[in-house]
Parts: C-alpha cells; sequence; structure tokens
C-alpha cells in the first residue's frame, strides 16, 4: 500500500519535521469576564457506541499526538468518518457494485460487494473478536502495543473477518484516517486546521502568485480553510 501502513506510526515523527482549539469567547451583559463554554461531544450517527470506541483508539494509534502536532483525536478524525457514513460515497454509489465478485490482481481493483459502511460494521465487529479472542478484552481496551500488534496482523491480512479480507478493512481506515486529518475542516476533521500546521499547508488561499517563483522559501501565512478559518 502507498502510505506504508502502521510504519506510518513511527516514519510520521520523520516526515512531519521537514515540512488550537477554537476559542469561543463574549462579552456578559454584566461586564464579567469573558468565558468560553466547551463544545458538546459529539455524538455519532452511523457508528454503534461499541464502534465508536474502537474507531477512536484505533484512530489514536494510527496518527498518534507527538512533539509535531496532534493527533487524530484532537483532529476529530473520528468525527470526520462518522459524517463520512452518512454520504453517497460510503453507500457505494459511485463504485461499481453489481456481481459476480471474484478476488482478483490488485489492477483488477475493488471486487468485494460491500461498501464502506459494510466494511466499517464488518471489520470492527471482526477486530473485536479477534481482540476478545486473543486478550479477552474488546480492542480500545487494550494496551497500545497489542493494539498495534492487532492493526499490523490487519494490514498484513493476517486476521479472518469472513469474507473479507483484514488488509482491505485496513486500508479502508487508514486512507478515512489521512482524509480525516488533511482534508478541509468543512468536512469534520482537521480540528483547528491542526494537520495543515504540521504540515505547513498554506490551505485554500486564492492566490499564491507571489511566491511561485520563490523556491525553498519559508511560506510566512498561515492555513486557511474554506470557511475563512486561519490558523
Amino acid at each position: 500500500m502507498g502510505i506504508g501502513g502502521l510504519r506510518f506510526i513511527s516514519s510520521r515523527r520523520q516526515f512531519m519535521r521537514g515540512l488550537a482549539g477554537i476559542a469561543a469567547c463574549g462579552t456578559s451583559l454584566a461586564s464579567h469576564p469573558a468565558r468560553s463554554r466547551p463544545p458538546a461531544p459529539y455524538v455519532p450517527r452511523f457508528f454503534t457506541s461499541a464502534e465508536w470506541v474502537f474507531l477512536i483508539a484505533a484512530c489514536d494509534r494510527l496518527i498518534p499526538a507527538d512533539e509535531n502536532g496532534p493527533g487524530a483525536r484532537a483532529l476529530d478524525v473520528p468525527r470526520f468518518i462518522d459524517m463520512q457514513m452518512d454520504t453517497p460515497y460510503a453507500f457505494g454509489a459511485q463504485w461499481y457494485m453489481q456481481a459476480p465478485f471474484v478476488q482478483g490482481p490488485d489492477n483488477l481493483g475493488y471486487q468485494l460487494p460491500y461498501a464502506p459502511r459494510d466494511l466499517y460494521r464488518r471489520g470492527i465487529a471482526g477486530m473485536n473478536a479477534h481482540a476478545a479472542t486473543r486478550h479477552g478484552r474488546p480492542f480500545a481496551d487494550l494496551a497500545p502495543a497489542l493494539q498495534d500488534d492487532l492493526l499490523r496482523g490487519a494490514e498484513n491480512n493476517r486476521l479472518v473477518f469472513g469474507d473479507i479480507p483484514s488488509s482491505v478493512f485496513f486500508d479502508q481506515l487508514l486512507a478515512n484516517v489521512m482524509e480525516g486529518a488533511f482534508s478541509d475542516p468543512v468536512h469534520g476533521g482537521n480540528t483547528g486546521l491542526g494537520g495543515w500546521t504540521m504540515l505547513g499547508f498554506p490551505g485554500a488561499r486564492a492566490d499564491f502568485m507571489d511566491w511561485v517563483d520563490r523556491y525553498g522559501a519559508h511560506y510566512p501565512l498561515g492555513s486557511v480553510s474554506i470557511s475563512g478559518e486561519t490558523a
């Protein structure tokens, strides 16, 4: 796979080297100091409670927080993935989903009868089943090292999820985690533009003409989202 799977956990630190939450404030009618109210916790619309805690834990292992910046949890990647499950993409609306479903060489593309929603539902159940069989607890309750071991097993197709190759589920999860961390915040992830800030990515600025010929120069302007949010 192109991204390198769980190796991203360790190589991310070197990758990021080369390259705040949003505070709400207001003035009270009584002129008291402004107070910020923390946002209400996100309530998933697609994932069950058991699936949701798995998703949070797995995302956190794929992009953990470190000295380079926030991890997937702080970037609200699980929220991004849950919101994606209500889109036509999650139902496979743009995929060819007709039989026969026969596994073949990679160049033939995706050959399963399952849309992303189905892959998550079946894949998370499979991951939790393996966690319970091996360690007596669901995935989210395991130590990080054991979670990593199970994720590597899925990545390398060493786990059995019925007729779904575990590597297919892992690829789906990893791709959506990366999208959630580095897409525009309008889609639910990359909170506070933290993913873009780590990369030094300027975002949705309309004009870069002053910088096209300045090779190697540091870009001094921060990231900006489609909605106008700045880092």
